[in-house]
Formats: C-alpha cells, sequence, structure tokens
C-alpha cells in the first residue's frame, strides 16, 4: 500500500494545544468497524459504550522528564539530549542535538555539573548510547535536570498543570518520552463507576519511544521499518484478559500502545501470554488481529503508522470517512485532543 492512501488535510487551528478543561468532557467519535455507522458523543459516554464483562487494558506506562538541555565539556555549545530507552542503570539510548558535535567520546554537564555524561557509541541511525554520571538518586537528578518532551506539533511550552495532564491518572511506571494519549480522557472517578458497572480493568506497560512521532518515509508503507519498544505484561493481566475472551466478553484496548502489547503477545487464537521485552510489531490493513475486539484511541497524524493502525482495525475507508467527519465537526486533534471508539471489523484481512 502506499503512505498517500493514508493523508488527510487537518487544519492547524484543530491541533489541540493545550487539554480539555475536564479530562472526560473530550469529544468521543464512534464508529462502528462492521457497517461504519458513526455517532458523536463526550468521553464520560463511555460507560454506556463499554458493557460489564468486558475488559478495558491500560497502559500504566509514565512520562519522564527526558529532555535534558546543558552544555558541551567545554561550556561553549548547548546540547540537547533526549532520553528513549533505559539500556541499564546509568546507560540509555538517546538523541541528540546537535549531532556533528556530539560524537563519541563527548562529554556533557547539566544543572552546574550535578550530572555529566559520554558519548559511548553512536548507532546506525544516528541515536547515541549514552553513559551518565552523578550522585545521588537518579529520579530526582532527573527531576531537575529535565522536562516532559513535547510532540512536535504542540508549539508551547507546558504549564506545570499541563504538564500533569500529559500523565495518565493511572501512570505507574516511569519510562516513556511521549504519554499513552488515549488514556488522558480517564478520571478515577470514570473508572470506578466502569468497575462497579462490571467492567475489568487490566494493566499493561508499553514505555513509549519518539519512534510514535517518526514520519513514514518510505512510499510504500510495507517497507518501512518501525523501532522497538519495552513492555511488559504479567500473569494476572494476562488471565484477566483470557477469562474475559473465554466468557464472551470483549477486550478494549485503551490506546494503540495497547494494542501493540496485546497483539505481540498472543497466539492465532487470541491467547495472551505473559512475559516482557521488545516489539517493533508493525499494523497496517491486511494485518489480522488476535486479541483486541475494540479500541479507544486518539485521532492520528496523517500517513503516520498509528492511522495505518487504526485503518487495519476497523477499516481504511471507515476511518478515512471518519477523520474526515471529525474534521468537518470541528474536533480537536492528536495528543491534547478528542478521542474515538472503535469496534473491530470482523473481515479484517483485506487490503483496501
Amino acid at each position: 500500500m502506499d503512505k498517500k492512501d493514508f493523508y488527510y488535510d487537518l487544519p492547524e487551528e484543530l491541533i489541540a494545544q493545550h487539554p480539555a478543561v475536564k479530562r472526560d468532557a473530550s469529544g468521543l467519535l464512534v464508529l462502528d468497524g462492521n457497517n461504519g455507522e458513526i455517532s458523536h458523543r463526550i468521553f464520560s459516554d463511555i460507560k454506556a459504550l463499554v458493557k460489564a464483562g468486558d475488559c478495558l487494558v491500560i497502559n500504566d506506562t509514565k512520562v519522564i522528564p527526558a529532555r535534558l538541555t546543558g552544555t558541551l565539556e567545554s561550556k561553549t555549545t548547548a546540547v540537547e539530549i533526549l532520553l528513549l530507552k533505559r539500556l541499564g542503570e546509568k546507560r540509555w539510548e538517546t538523541i541528540v542535538k546537535p549531532g556533528r558535535r556530539l560524537k563519541k567520546g563527548s562529554r556533557a554537564v547539566f544543572i552546574q555539573g550535578k550530572l555529566e555524561c559520554i558519548i559511548s557509541e553512536i548507532l546506525e541511525d544516528g541515536n547515541r548510547i549514552v553513559d551518565f554520571s552523578y550522585e545521588g538518586i537518579w529520579e530526582e537528578i532527573l527531576e531537575q535536570a529535565g522536562k516532559i518532551p513535547l510532540p512536535p506539533y504542540i508549539h508551547r511550552q507546558l504549564c506545570d498543570e499541563d504538564s500533569k495532564r500529559y500523565q495518565t491518572v493511572y501512570a505507574r511506571n516511569p519510562g516513556s518520552a511521549a504519554a499513552p494519549t488515549a488514556g488522558l480522557h480517564f478520571t478515577d472517578d470514570l473508572i470506578d463507576d466502569l468497575r462497579e458497572a462490571g467492567t475489568r480493568i487490566a494493566k499493561v506497560t508499553l514505555h513509549v519511544g519518539l519512534g510514535t512521532f517518526r514520519p513514514v518515509k518510505t512510499e510504500r508503507i510495507e517497507d518501512h521499518r518501525m523501532h522497538s519498544e519495552t513492555f511488559h505484561i504479567d500473569d494476572e493481566t494476562a488471565s484477566v484478559i483470557n477469562s474475559t475472551r473465554a466468557s464472551g466478553g470483549r477486550v478494549i484496548a485503551v490506546g494503540t500502545t495497547s494494542c501493540r502489547v496485546l497483539e505481540s503477545v498472543s497466539d492465532d487464537k487470541g491467547i495472551v501470554y505473559p512475559g516482557s521485552g521488545e516489539t517493533d510489531i508493525f499494523i497496517y490493513p491486511g494485518y489480522r488481529f488476535k486479541a483486541v475486539d475494540a479500541m479507544i484511541t486518539n485521532f492520528h497524524l496523517p500517513e503516520s503508522t498509528l492511522i495505518m493502525l487504526v485503518s487495519a482495525f476497523a477499516g481504511r475507508e471507515n476511518i478515512m470517512r471518519a477523520y474526515s467527519e471529525a474534521v468537518e465537526k470541528r474536533y480537536r486533534f492528536f495528543s491534547f485532543g478528542d478521542a474515538m471508539f472503535l469496534t473491530r471489523r470482523e473481515n479484517n484481512d483485506f487490503t483496501e
């Protein structure tokens, strides 16, 4: 398939620059992948769409202040290091700026020398392996030195309150460079209401990397290669998901991140297995889903891997028509924007 098959026109003013006043007051476009029907609600109406016996699978990753700004050891050149993936106690895979100045062996300092690093290795894609040195507790040092990295389409620095809103209310495991944004719409009260109504809640972890925003540069999408991301799913979560399916309930992924974990650890019968590791699964039309029956997701960038994933899930023509209607009705797009509730197209092995 061609990348251009997933393009749509989006007026810049529809890109949300700040969150909605209330998390669960965002808009919610509901799309039935089988018949293509579209309806329009608000996110708190999710209680009417998720049924007793269903299982919501949430991603409990937590965004870290992964954007570090400092100087080269000479203190004459400003540098920026973006933490992507933790490889050891003090070792990270990173993106650095300016790349031409940060060669192997280069040293940088942050927060008046409380944190230092050395470039240990340069990878084929230009990312750097960095070894840090510091005294104290890493999380406390990082809070002093770093800031929450913003998606490239958010053009302002977040205030403290908005930074809190760039975390889900159930974020527990630090490690992401970007938020799993479909979960930003949930409140503690909404989750409690769903539980009381008989919905099961299961947690997975996938640490979101900046591959989320990496553009597809190949014209044929099959030639694109995904960056890998770290995931974990425990025995309890696998058991809850498998028993949900066995009893006739639906498995509902909150976000493309939860979806990618489940599809990475399931067999052809949809049985989910616990485990930890790396996934670089790339889902696009033609993929047959095994573990996910419905999905909650935000709106995604044109020609991105994420719009390809939801197109595989609910049908490309359905998705592109829904996006067109969302633009017409002035939905808010991307990380701080509105949401969609998608039910899976049953015959999803198409290549339309």
